[in-house]
This record gives C-alpha cells, sequence and structure tokens, in this order.
C-alpha cells in the first residue's frame, strides 16, 4: 500500500496542518491500496505564498530553461512509465493495455509539445506604433478530475510551467496517487522551490480556497458543471480569469449515405472510452430513420463484443475492453441512470442495472444500450460518465441537426458520412468545441474545450499556452 503523510510546498515535503486523510481504492478490488492527506485551507495559504514568492523569478526565466526543465519532467515520468500506468488502471480502473497507452502514453507526450512551442512561440509582437507584449498571467490554482488524472493535471501543469506561471495543484481525492508521482519527478528535476505546490483535498475545503484566494491570478477548472459553478462563483469576488473544462453529452451523427459496418466499431469505441467515463464520450448516436434496421443491425452486433475486464489482465484489445468505474458512488449513480432510462420508456437492448454477472467485487458495470430513445429523455440529455449509449433517429438532416445541438452541452461530436465534403458542413453547423469528422484521427495539440456549459477555455497546443498569458501593449514613442 501507498502511504503518504505530507503536502508538497515550497519545493519541500511538509506535513499537513490538518489530520484528515482519505484512502484510495482499488476499483476492481475494492481494496485500499493508497492514503493521502486532506489538505486544509490553511495549507492552501502556505502554498500560495510559495507560489506568490517564486513568481518573479520563475516568469523571468528565459524559454530555454525553462523548456529544458519540461523535458526533464517529462524524462523522468517516461523512466516511472510503468508505475504510472499500473498505478492509474488500479485508481481508475482503466485496463492495463488503455492506461498505458492513453493515461500514461498522452501524459508523457505534453511535455515536448509545450517545450517545443515555446521555443518558436512568438511572446512579442509590433503592432503599428505598440510592442505586444504575452506575459504569464501570475499564480495558477489547478483543480482536476479523477477519470484521466495525469493526462488532465498535465493540461494543466505543462503550459502554465511553459508560460511561466507557478502552481498549486489540486488532484481529485478519489486518485491522488499518480500526482506524487508527478511531485517526485519535479522535485527529482529541480524545479526551483514554490514552482510548483501540491495540496490534495476535497473540493469544498481545498478546492474552495483556492478558488477563492486573493492571490490566486487564475483557476483552471477540469469537472462537473455543478462544480464548476461553484468555481465560478468564488472566483468572482476577485475577479480572477477563470477556465472552465466541463461535461458533454456529444453526438454521433450519422448521416444516410454512411457504411453501417464501417461506423459500428468506432462509434461504440467512442461511447464507451474509458467505460464512458470521458467528458468527451460519444453517448448518444443519431442514425437515420430511413436505415434504422441497418444501422441498429451493426451496432448492437458491435455492442455485443464489449466485454468487462480485470484492469490488471494482459488485455490487447483496448476497443471492447471495459473495465470498472472508478468508485462504488459512481457505480450507484450510473445504474440509477441505466433504471431511469428503462423507467422512461426506451428500450434496454443490451446490459442493464445491477452488479453484473461474474464479478462479485469491483464497481462494474454493464455496458448499456438503449434503442428508441426521444431526445427529451434524461439518458439523452444529461451526462452519465459511463458505459451507457442513447440511439435516437432522426428523419432528416435538419432533425439530426436540431437533436444534436438539443442539449445544454457543447464539447465534442462527430460525424459520419460517405461523403468528406457532406460531413465536414454538418460538422460546421454544431455548437460543439471538436468535431470527429469521418473517423479523424485524436490530435493532441488541436485546442480542446467546449461551447455552452461545457465550459470556456481551451487546452491543449498553442490554446492551452495562451490560456495562462497576460496580453500587454506598450505604445512606443514615434
Amino acid at each position: 500500500m501507498k502511504v503518504h503523510d505530507k503536502l508538497y510546498i515550497n519545493g519541500e515535503w511538509v506535513a499537513s496542518t490538518g489530520s484528515d486523510h482519505e484512502d484510495v481504492i482499488d476499483s476492481a478490488t475494492e481494496e485500499v491500496i493508497g492514503r493521502a492527506p486532506l489538505g486544509t485551507a490553511a495549507d492552501v495559504d502556505k502554498a500560495v505564498a510559495a507560489a506568490r514568492a517564486a513568481f518573479d523569478s520563475w516568469a523571468a526565466t528565459p524559454v530555454d530553461v525553462r523548456a529544458k526543465y519540461l523535458r526533464d519532467i517529462g524524462t523522468g515520468l517516461a523512466i516511472r512509465f510503468e508505475e504510472i500506468a499500473d498505478t492509474i488502471s488500479a485508481e481508475v480502473g482503466s485496463p492495463k493495455s488503455f492506461a498505458q497507452m492513453v493515461q500514461a502514453g498522452l501524459a508523457l507526450g505534453e511535455w515536448e509539445n509545450f517545450a517545443a512551442l515555446i521555443e518558436t512561440y512568438e511572446w512579442e509582437e509590433t503592432v503599428g506604433s505598440s510592442l505586444v507584449i504575452s506575459e504569464p498571467i501570475g499564480v495558477v490554482g489547478a483543480i482536476t478530475p479523477w477519470n484521466y488524472p495525469l493526462y488532465l493535471i498535465i493540461c494543466k501543469v505543462a503550459p502554465a510551467l511553459a508560460a511561466g506561471c507557478t502552481i498549486v495543484l489540486k488532484p481529485s481525492e478519489i486518485t491522488p496517487l499518480n500526482a506524487y508521482i508527478l511531485a517526485e519527478v519535479i522535485h527529482e528535476a529541480g524545479l526551483p522551490a514554490g514552482v510548483f505546490n501540491l495540496v490534495p483535498g476535497n473540493g469544498p475545503v481545498v478546492g474552495a480556497a483556492i478558488s477563492a484566494h486573493p492571490d490566486v491570478d487564475m483557476v483552471s477548472f477540469t469537472g462537473s458543471g455543478r462544480s464548476g459553478a461553484e468555481v465560478m462563483k468564488a472566483g468572482a469576488a476577485t475577479v480572477k480569469r477563470v477556465g472552465l473544462e466541463l461535461g458533454g453529452k456529444s453526438a454521433n451523427v450519422i448521416l444516410d449515405d454512411a457504411d453501417p459496418a464501417a461506423v459500428a466499431m468506432g462509434a461504440l469505441f467512442a461511447a464507451f472510452l474509458n467505460s464512458g467515463q470521458t467528458c468527451s464520450a460519444l453517448s448518444r448516436i443519431l442514425i437515420p430513420e430511413s436505415r434504422k434496421d441497418e444501422f441498429l443491425d451493426a451496432i448492437l452486433g458491435e455492442a455485443a463484443l464489449m466485454k468487462l475486464v480485470d484492469p490488471k489482465a494482459d488485455e490487447p484489445d483496448i476497443f471492447h475492453a471495459l473495465g470498472p468505474m472508478s468508485s462504488k458512488a459512481h457505480q450507484d449513480r450510473v445504474n440509477a441512470y441505466i433504471q431511469k432510462g428503462i423507467d422512461e420508456g426506451a428500450t434496454l437492448a443490451l446490459g442493464g442495472p445491477g452488479q453484473p454477472e461474474g464479478f462479485e467485487k469491483g464497481f462494474y458495470v454493464n455496458p448499456t444500450v438503449f434503442v428508441d430513445v426521444t431526445p427529451d429523455m434524461a439518458i439523452a440529455q444529461e451526462e452519465i460518465f459511463g458505459p451507457v449509449l442513447s440511439i435516437l433517429t432522426y428523419t432528416d438532416e435538419e432533425n439530426a441537426l436540431e437533436i444534436a445541438n438539443g442539449t445544454i452541452y457543447g464539447l465534442h461530436g462527430a460525424v459520419q458520412s460517405g461523403s468528406d465534403e457532406r460531413a465536414i458542413a454538418f460538422a460546421r453547423r454544431m455548437r460543439t468545441g471538436s468535431v470527429d469528422v469521418n473517423s479523424g484521427g485524436f490530435n493532441p495539440v488541436a485546442p480542446f474545450g467546449g461551447y455552452k456549459q461545457s465550459g470556456n477555455t481551451r487546452e491543449r497546443g498553442r490554446w492551452g499556452l495562451e490560456e495562462f498569458l497576460e496580453t500587454k501593449s506598450l505604445q512606443l514613442p514615434g
């Protein structure tokens, strides 16, 4: 069992001012595998003071030096790759192959991406008689979730450090162990004291203290819409910048000229990615009424191949292997949504509520598919965050667009067609921050973020860096 009893503040491992801790539970075995302290508001004060004291020096550090630190951190994480993958697999429940390829693999690549970016970024620009300068915003509070715990931490920490900001990080109390690995690597890389600080804890205490703190210049938050609204409210009193990356109920629109067999596997993988615990999961599939039976046969045939697995097993098929939910509370929440879908009158085509057969332990949920779903149902409107797919039908393209855009969210989406031109034209009309067109591949340097209640920020690439920058203009003498 990995027991942590310290916080990382001002370059040192220090005791919390409080005495509470949180046990970390293995999602598959329900056994305690670790422990981390629950920080306090006083701990946040200490961490913010350290970050504030370190800011001027770090902001003035030359770009090439900051880039070297980023690369050194990336190298340090790469050395501990297997440990990171195994840790996240146990914390979250991600199957081992998925944890290696996505949870750990994506997290490692961001350090080089941002190191290379800041070496070529135009930090100053002459506009007429003015010199326009990009500068770090200051002390950043980063509050991160449990579903892709290290990757989503790094999507904030790497660009903030690259920009010249100092950081106070609060990881999810459900999955703190991977954050400790990052802190240990940062310490070994010799990052100056106070530039990075780790205060684990829960949202109502540590998250609230970070959000309201007058010496925090920006809060970058990823999580639920409800929690994001609380962060924004807490930050409003000091008019700090608040970047929110929130939930989604993303639609995969399959146009009537698409090939059912060609789109089925990708549609299921995109819906059940990380057991559906993905904010950008394509959890609604829209199919044309005119070809309903063809598409249903293909989609349900693919869905039947989904299987629950032991996350520790060497399961090479990442397209069909699903692990457990991250916690008992979340398992109960997802099962409640499945029951709600039944109660609302949707047709249960696969799966259903309850502990899956053959899995007496573990927070598993049956892969579940509903058909005959109408746009007004809760399972078509609300983010479930589990392996639950809703299939809806539409009459024509305008009706498909209305359904796709007809939620409070606008994070992600997809469109499939026999014509790239037709698919792109439809994608342009979707009110969402990103759209996969005919199974277009994942791009780690493209911007990611949402419209509407999916948030107000963009992460990754140049756009992710610029979230942590202020713009200053100097009006020069003629």
